[in-house]
């Protein structure tokens, strides 16, 4: 990796040189969700060629981004991890996450949505003012992809994997991104038959408030 440089003294420059690889930002927002094996990272990133994330990891690595750890017992073999250094890109996936949503439109067919991809989403589109003074907990599937997510007054916590007993659980399509974009209401999508709800239905439409793709919007007035 440090062979590749841009000849400029300049953190953007430097930055890329260690993260700007094809693949290798994909490989660290799979690993803010939480610490993954080779296989599992694999899995997540399907069209990842095998040498290619051996390469990309093995750079990370050397640029202190990631590293490598037992997988805890009664696991075998090891698992990749964030540095505190890799913790340090957070917000930047995050951000750069929220800008290029703007421009998501509707999924190709060859585009798949993964459920680290989908925690991700939600991190990067919540809207804590909007969250304000509301509590509630919700399992939301899109396709294949399945999180769970908490909600506490203005905080969100969001993980891969089901929720048993949760206020609310959504099933939804591409339909979510409209959704998210105030294109959609939450009323339409559900008489359309694009979004299931099973639980406390009501709490829907404030989930959907909740997050946001494009520009904030003004909070709820008090």
């Amino acid at each position: 990796m440090r062979n590749r440089r841009y000849g400029q003294y300049c953190g953007v420059a430097r930055a890329l040189e260690l993260v700007g690889e094809r693949w290798a930002l994909l490989v660290v927002r799979d690993l803010l969700v939480g610490p993954r094996r080779f296989s599992e990272l694999k899995r997540g990133l399907p069209r990842i060629p095998t040498n290619v994330l051996a390469a990309r990891l093995k750079e990370l690595e050397e640029a202190g981004v990631v590293r490598r750890r037992p997988v805890p017992r009664p696991g075998r073999g090891v698992q990749y991890e964030l540095t505190d250094y890799g913790h340090e890109l957070d917000e930047v996936v995050t951000a750069l996450g929220r800008w290029g949503a703007r421009e998501l439109g509707e999924p190709a067919a060859e585009e798949v949505l993964t459920t680290d991809a989908l925690v991700m989403a939600l991190r990067s589109t919540f809207q804590p003012a909007h969250a304000r003074g509301f509590r509630s907990s919700f399992e939301l599937r899109v396709g294949e992809a399945l999180v769970n997510a908490r909600i506490m007054d203005g905080r969100l916590e969001v993980a891969p994997g089901a929720l048993p007993g949760a206020d609310l659980a959504i099933e939804a399509g591409p339909v979510l991104r409209g959704l998210l974009a105030g294109e959609v209401t939450p009323a339409a999508a559900v008489r359309s038959g694009e979004v299931r709800l099973t639980g406390k239905k009501g709490l829907f439409a404030a989930f959907v408030a909740c997050f946001r793709i494009g520009p904030p919007s003004a909070p709820p007035a008090a």
